[in-house]
């Protein structure tokens, strides 16, 4: 049977997913800054599955972020870009729908980390998805793309991280899981004094992250 006489497929099951980043600045360590990350993300009470390679679960679908129980096993794309005493770097994510010269539809991803800027960044990344979707023959549908820049503070190691996150796709580990909590407080500087707010929600350039540690004691 010849390919334009195939018939075209749609998954029929839904996997529905969604971009954030996130900027953490104020490590003491690299390991300190990624954790921080992962708590901005939304990650921080998650067991994380980084997957590898350019093609989504059959049915991807976007859908606005929502929180996750504790516990959760996820399975996300994640690139994380670095940065130590006032560097910068950059991370992204990107995924496009598409469909194939059969008549398929399909959805693939790209992360990219830089030492480059925010735009500089999200030009390269979306050169990369354009390149993935034409090494496979691939007309775009839609596509979305997250990118973010940290700059360490002085003598702090940073870090900016961009993930497509997809909490559904893993039929394993559902029964093992705890409450969703409610997003944590965090001191932010502010002039003439400290102000406590609550972390705001939702995929963010430059969102709040905590700020270095004025001589506070956490021993153990």
């Amino acid at each position: 049977m010849s390919a334009d006489k195939l018939p075209k497929r749609r998954s029929s099951k839904s996997t529905p997913g969604w971009l954030m980043t996130a900027v953490a600045p104020w490590g003491e360590n690299a390991e300190d800054a990624f954790d921080q990350g992962l708590v901005e993300l939304g990650l921080g009470d998650c067991r994380l599955i980084r997957v590898e390679g350019a093609m989504l679960p059959m049915g991807f679908e976007a859908v606005p972020s929502k929180p996750l129980p504790m516990g959760s096993l996820v399975e996300c794309h994640l690139a994380v870009a670095t940065a130590q005493d006032r560097g910068t770097a950059s991370a992204g994510v990107a995924w496009a729908s598409a469909v194939t010269p059969e008549g398929d539809e399909c959805s693939i991803v790209a992360s990219l980390v830089t030492d480059e800027d925010y735009e500089e960044t999200e030009a390269l990344l979306k050169r990369n998805l354009q390149r993935k979707l034409a090494s496979r023959d691939l007309e775009v549908l839609a596509f979305d793309v997250a990118v973010d820049e940290v700059t360490a503070g002085h003598n702090h190691h940073g870090v900016a991280m961009a993930a497509l996150i997809m909490p559904d796709s893993l039929n394993i580990g559902m029964g093992s899981r705890g409450r969703v909590r409610a997003p944590p407080i965090v001191k932010q500087a502010e002039e003439g004094g400290e102000t406590f707010a609550p972390k705001p929600s939702g995929p963010t350039r430059g969102s709040l992250t905590r700020e270095a540690d004025s001589g506070m004691d956490f021993s153990l």
